[in-house]
């Protein structure tokens, strides 16, 4: 069910490029489920291959969201709504060159630079909104989902 609340979350706010509730709720999953939080991303990562096809970006999901949670799983003592809004921000910032392996693998250094050179204001979004609402969702989330679990 989360991982379907995730898919849902996602396509509810599809219409603001890059900003999203996903890594929040990545976070938050890390956080309060610990290992069994990957069980929700990836429900999440194959509805997204389910709708929208495999391609480069729904290929990067399949790492890219497990090292957002084991970020978060690492620093889940963490009590600063700040410091997960930073923490969340800087993976926004870097998703575009988180992605580039793939684009490396299938296309080579060119393309992968491209990729990543030309995603850059979409990844300043993406950090823009990950820290907005992680700094004012994650407190209240995490008392949410803890009380729920």
């Amino acid at each position: 069910m989360l991982g379907a609340l995730t898919f849902a979350a996602k396509l509810v706010m599809a219409p603001l490029p890059n900003i999203e509730p996903v890594s929040l709720l990545v976070m938050l999953f890390a956080v309060t489920l610990g290992k069994k939080a990957l069980f929700p991303v990836y429900v999440y990562v194959l509805l997204e291959i389910s709708l929208f096809g495999l391609g480069l970006w729904t290929t990067a999901y399949l790492y890219i969201w497990a090292l957002l949670a084991l970020a978060a799983f690492l620093l889940r003592s963490m009590e600063s709504p700040l410091g997960w809004a930073i923490l969340s921000g800087l993976f926004g910032l870097l998703f575009g060159a988180l992605c580039t392996p793939v684009c490396l693998l299938t296309g080579g250094p060119a393309f992968a630079l491209s990729w990543w050179l030309s995603g850059i204001p979409f990844d300043l979004a993406h950090c823009a909104g990950n820290f907005a609402l992680t700094l004012v969702l994650f407190r209240p989330g995490r008392r949410l989902l803890s009380r729920l679990l």
